[in-house]
C-alpha cells in the first residue's frame, strides 16, 4: 500500500492514543499495542507533552521507540503505521 493511500485512509482514523504531560515513556506500550491490532493509529500531541519540541520532533522519536513508520504530522496529530 502506498503512502498516499495510507494518508488517505488516515483521514478516517480516530485519535486513539494521547500524550500528555508525562511524556512519550507512558504511551509507547500503549501505541505499539495498538498497531498489532490496527493498520493505522492517529495520536495527539497535546501542549503539556511539546515543551520545547515540535510535533514533528515527538512523532518521529515515537516512532522509532515503537518501530513504526510515520505516515504524516498534521498541526500537533501524528498517523502510524507498522
Amino acid at each position: 500500500m502506498s503512502e498516499q493511500d495510507l494518508r488517505e485512509r488516515a483521514h478516517n482514523v480516530d485519535v486513539t492514543v494521547w500524550v500528555g504531560k508525562s511524556g512519550l515513556e507512558p504511551v509507547v506500550d500503549e501505541l505499539s499495542d495498538q498497531l498489532r491490532d490496527r493498520d493505522l493509529v492517529k495520536v495527539k500531541f497535546l501542549r503539556a507533552a511539546r515543551g520545547g519540541t515540535t510535533t514533528e520532533e515527538l512523532a518521529k522519536d515515537l516512532a522509532d521507540r515503537v518501530s513504526a513508520e510515520l505516515i504524516e504530522t498534521r498541526g500537533h496529530t501524528a498517523v502510524f503505521h507498522r
